[in-house]
Parts: C-alpha cells; structure tokens; sequence
C-alpha cells in the first residue's frame, strides 16, 4: 500500500473499506485499527471478525462519541486469527497492555475511584493506595477500584497495625532503624533486619484481605496460634490473637441474607442513561460483603439490553483478567444476560480449577441481591449525573462567553514557574469534558539560553512552550487537527495582555494561529483576554465558564511549581557535589541514591563512601575531605 494512500481514512474510502472487510475471515481472532501514522489506536476481539468489524463502518450502527471518533481515523485493519474466543481474550488483553491503544479505555476516567497497588516487582514489596494502574510491570498486583475512598484508606490502616510493615517510603535514618521497628510496627525494612523472603510472607496476608479470603487468612492464624501455645511461646501466641481480632474486626460489616452462606460469589448490576454506565460489582464472601467495586463506561443513545450485557461481559473479563485463581468466585450473579457467558464460564473455570457457574436470577433471594447492586448504581448514576450537569454548564457557558462553535471537549492550560528567572519550567495540563486528565499532563524546562538566574523572560518562555508543544504538526503536515484526540478545542494561557500577545505571535509564525482558539485569564481580577483585543470580555468572575477556567489556571500552576520545585530541589543537591572534582553526574545520581540526602553525604565516612558502586577508595577520601576540610 503507497504511503498516499494508507493517509486517506478507510470511512472516506468505500471500495477500499469493502475489499479490506473482504479479506477478513468470519473467524474468531483479535483486529487491530490503525491510523495515518500508522500507530495503533484500537485492538479488539471476536468469534467472527468480519461481522465485527464490519458493523463499526454501518450506517445503522449506534456507536458511542468516542469510538465514532476513532472510526472516523482509521486507515487500515490487521487481524490474528484464533482457534477459540477464548484465546482472542487472553492475546486481545495482552496485546492492549503491550501498546495501551488510545481508544481502548473501558473507564472514562481511571482516576475516579482508587485501587490498591503491592509491588511485588520489588524485593520488599510497598502497599498503597492510587487512582491510576500502571501497566509497566506485570509482577505489580492492583485490587479494585474501590467505590469507597475513606474506607479503604481506614482498612489500609488498621492492617498496617496489625501486621508489622514499612511504614515509611523512605528512610528516616541512614544506618539505624525509626521508633516504628521499637514499636513493633515495622520489622526494619530500610536496614534490612528482616529478609525478603519473609517479608513477603506478611505482605501476602494482606493481600488476602483484598482478595476477600479474610475468613481463610482468620483460619490460618489460628492454626498458628494454636501452634505457638502449644510450644508455650505465648508471646507469640498473643500477637497472633491480636491480628485475629484486628481482622474480625475488618469484616464486621453488613451481612448479606442469602441461603448458602459458604459460597464465594460476585454480583454486577449496572444503570445507564443515555451516555453512561454506572456499574457495581459486590464480591461477597461466606455471606459477607468484603468490597464493593464501580466502573464507569460510555454508551451510546438508548443502549438495547444486549449491549448492556455486552458492558457487563466486558466489565468482567477486564476485572478477572488479572484475577488469581483463589479469587474468582465459584458463583456470579449478572444483571442481564452475557452474550458469551458460555466462554467466560469456561475460561473461569480452568482458571480457578473448580467448576464457575454464571447465572442471571429472576427471583427469590439472588434476585434480590442484583436488586441491591443496580440500586447502588443507580445512586451512583444520579450523583455523576449531577456532576456531569455542573461540567456542562462549565463547557457551555465557556462556549458562550468566547463565541465558539461547539462546547470546547479538550481545553488545555499552560503557566510559567520560576526565581528570578532560575529553574525556569513550564506546564501543560488538559481537562477533557471539564475534568482534569492527568495523563496528558506534560512539563518543559525552558532552554532559552537568555533565560538564566537574575533574567526571566515569561513571554520568550511560554512562546517556547508553545512552539514545542505544536511543532510536530508543522514538522508533519498531514497529521489532521479535526477529531484529532490530541488537538485542543481551546488554549488557555495564565497571565493578562502580554503573555498572550507572545503566544499569538509564535502561532502566527507557524501558520496554527487560524486553527487554534487562545485566551489568557489574569489573576488580579479574573478577566479573560482575547488576541488582538485592548480590553477584557465582559463577564463575571463567579459565572460557570470563568470558574472552569480558573479550575485550570490553578492546575496549571500548582503543576508548574511542584516540578520548578523538584528541580530545585535537585539542583541544590547537586551545586556542592559538582565542586568536588572527579564526581559526574553519574557518581553524584549514584552517591544521592545510596545516602538519600546531602547531609548523610556528609556524614558519611571515606568507608561508608567507598560502599557506592563507582566510588573508589581514593575518590571517596577526596568527597569526605572536601565536606571536612580540617
């Protein structure tokens, strides 16, 4: 295929569409869309490929905002072929995590609900609580997302009591313990005065809690209470009853009425209106509730029963995808009826070595409890809902104020930080539909030469800013700006008159002026400048479009200045090491990475410095000299 063609999208495209959907075998396997840079933007599985990919480029076809965005961008289809479904799963998962495609975002916002991470990946592995999964290493276990932020937090810390764990990320003493080890609340990680291997051993009884096998954890440490008794080291014995009773107290939560206590099961239920899905996933254990999970999906107008199905199948075969063996349930209770509940029960159950059985109840008591979980949805629905209305109105007032055609779905926001022209950094930040996306977020440190301590330019920086934040669509003019994802609906630039005079001249330069839409909001009295304009628009401080705005100037600036404070921050660390002749860069990254900190540096003696890797004997002597010139 000539590079002239692969540019022109398949939708605009009809004879090439057809002989490509031709090509595709009704047969199951993974697709693959890309777009004219030939980058991956959507992966996806079938049993028969053709009639699937094929309905993405029907008339008739419903498809949500975001996928039509995506359809629209595509310029060629690849396929893999399977044996079974069930492989075009596990390879469809694996190859997402591989090249993490644009489109293929089952939450519409993966920071709204928080999951819990243990790096295993590490030989003494932390816990800890984050809204984003990191996909980078696989070893890296996340349990949620967890509906209930102050809850989970409060869990997090009871187990932290009652098992000795680290307690800090860092730290506090180079070469002694913290009050936590005499404590008992640590068993000295940062000196190592406990081995991995045991380490490890108290990190997976916390994951048992998260996977819902408290009951079996509870059962475990009786056993070896009994053990420690009956070898009459009571001492022992003790702190085992105690994390007992720490854990009974974990699961004293609401009991769920259902006939057979004794079954591991998970129920889904979701509620949608016509542009989400708020979905519940109830993991109940021996007849308790243990975690109550939410994900949010994008629908199109007026979804069928089948497609709300097709969203729970989804939701999990994501969620069990990572799932060990000892976590999935023998029984699970859906909302509406799987398209191929057959496959994923198969699946599972090779999974978990014991038979999964997939049921959707219509009465008596399992109905009952999909009852509850849609209920929970629901509320969940209604409170999005209301924060959606509010982001809207944000958007749609914004849109007013400034005269634009459509409410403006990616609004970016750039600020300058910087003393006295040292360290000068810049931000970007991105909120889509008037929320923060923090993975689009981006930091630049200025490179203009005439930009140094005692000289700030903030006009010459934020126009270098700007320059390299557009550069790639004039360095390869074909990359398109309508319905691109990456292309902002409006540039929002924090300072008054001048600050955006400087932006609009770099724009005019590369020929982006005409195709971009850029403000300045100043801070003094809240006032929104457009190019070319003496005097500020008319508007009101409070109003919902300058509040959006002023959402993200704040986010543009506390982003700029906690990174123009790590460079600092770094800097410092560094200006006394770089005096110290013989110490480059990489010595000094390595000296920092073994004392922490420039004081323990100091401290340090030529011994203790010698034990960094690439310190000599003779260099450590020279690095203690100069920190003790007497």
């Amino acid at each position: 295929m000539t590079t002239s063609a692969k540019t022109r999208t398949l939708i605009k495209n009809p004879q090439q569409l057809e002989t490509r959907l031709q090509e595709i075998p009704p047969e199951p396997g993974v697709y693959f869309m890309r777009d004219s840079s030939d980058r991956i933007i959507y992966i996806g599985k079938s049993r028969k490929l053709r009639s699937r990919v094929r309905s993405y480029f029907r008339d008739s076809q419903r498809l949500s905002e975001r996928i039509a965005t995506m359809v629209k961008q595509v310029t060629d289809i690849e396929f893999i072929v399977t044996d079974t479904e069930a492989e075009a799963l596990a390879l469809e998962a694996n190859l997402i995590k591989q090249h993490q495609p644009y489109f293929n975002v089952l939450l519409k916002d993966d920071k709204k609900y928080p999951y819990v991470c243990i790096t295993w990946s590490e030989d003494y592995p932390r816990i800890f609580i984050t809204r984003k999964r990191q996909l980078g290493k696989a070893k890296n276990k996340y349990f949620g997302p967890y509906t209930d932020s102050g809850l989970l937090r409060e869990i997090l810390q009871i187990c932290k009591r009652i098992f000795p764990l680290r307690q800090r990320p860092q730290p506090l003493f180079k070469d002694r313990p913290c009050l936590n080890y005499d404590l008992g609340r640590c068993p000295g990680v940062c000196q190592q005065l406990i081995s991995p291997q045991e380490y490890r051993k108290t990190v997976q009884k916390i994951a048992m809690v998260f996977q819902g096998r408290t009951g079996e954890l509870i059962d475990i440490l009786r056993e070896q209470m009994q053990q420690q008794a009956e070898g009459l080291n009571f001492e022992a014995a003790a702190r085992i009853r105690d994390q007992i009773a720490g854990l009974n107290s974990l699961t004293a939560q609401q009991k769920v009425s259902l006939s057979d206590d004794t079954v591991s099961r998970d129920a889904i239920a979701l509620a949608a209106d016509t542009n989400h899905a708020c979905i519940q996933l109830f993991q109940i254990r021996a007849g308790k509730l243990v975690g109550r999970l939410a994900f949010v999906a994008e629908v199109p107008s007026r979804p069928s029963e089948g497609l709300l199905g097709a969203i729970l199948q989804r939701v999990l075969e994501e969620h069990y995808q990572t799932a060990e063996g000892v976590e999935i349930p023998t029984e699970i209770l859906v909302q509406h009826e799987l398209p191929d509940g057959e496959m994923l029960r198969e699946i599972l159950t090779q999974r978990k070595g014991k038979k999964v059985t997939i049921l959707s109840p219509q009465r008596q008591t399992k109905a009952e409890l999909i009852e509850m979980v849609e209920r929970n949805a629901e509320y969940e629905l209604q409170r999005m809902q209301k924060f959606s209305e509010r982001n809207h109105q944000g958007m749609q007032d914004l849109a007013n104020i400034l005269d634009l055609p459509e409410i403006p779905h990616r609004i970016e926001g750039y600020d300058i930080s910087h003393i006295q022209g040292s360290n000068a950094v810049a931000s970007q930040v991105v909120f889509i539909d008037g929320l923060p996306a923090k993975q689009y977020y981006r930091h630049y440190k200025i490179k203009n030469p005439t930009i140094t301590t005692g000289h700030s330019d903030d006009f010459a920086s934020l126009a270098e800013t700007i320059q390299r934040r557009f550069r790639k669509y004039i360095e390869n003019p074909q990359l398109p700006r309508v319905g691109n994802p990456d292309w902002p609906d409006l540039v929002m630039i924090d300072g008054g008159k001048g600050q955006l005079s400087s932006v609009v001249g770099i724009l005019q330069q590369m020929n982006l002026l005409e195709d971009l839409r850029v403000v300045s909001l100043a801070k003094r009295r809240e006032e929104i400048f457009l190019p070319g304009e003496t005097q500020p628009l008319s508007t009101n401080p409070e109003q919902p479009g300058v509040q959006l705005l002023r959402r993200l100037r704040d986010e543009a600036h506390r982003f700029a200045v906690s990174f123009h404070r790590q460079q600092r921050s770094n800097k410092l660390k560094r200006s006394r090491l770089d005096e110290i002749p013989g110490l480059g860069r990489y010595r000094q990254k390595q000296l920092l990475g073994h004392f922490r900190s420039l004081d323990y540096i100091r401290q340090a003696t030529p011994a203790q410095l010698a034990e960094v890797p690439g310190i000599g004997s003779s260099l450590a002597q020279e690095i203690y000299d100069y920190f003790h010139p007497n």
